[in-house]
């Protein structure tokens, strides 16, 4: 599994998070919006994950593990409005 809580109540995406994690990360942070996601160990994630990361404005432990995801996505997703 791609997408897990850890002990401390942080949602952890790892490897390859497909489209299928979308709905899974969605109930975790339904469960707890103001929760952690911890991406260090993401390789990859669809963009459906990216648009949950999006709409819940998640606040994120990173950098992830990809380049594409750390040059392009990350920005996107520290972008707060103001």
């Amino acid at each position: 599994m791609t997408v897990r809580r850890a002990a401390d109540g942080t949602i952890e995406l790892d490897g390859i998070c497909p489209i299928e994690d979308a709905e899974l990360l969605q109930r975790h942070l339904l469960g707890d919006p103001r929760a952690t996601v911890d991406w260090r160990s993401c390789v990859q994630a669809h963009a459906s994950v990216i648009q949950v990361l999006m709409a819940y404005r998640a606040v994120l432990r990173g950098p992830p593990d990809d380049e594409f995801l750390r040059m392009h996505i990350e920005p996107l997703l520290n972008m707060r409005p103001g």
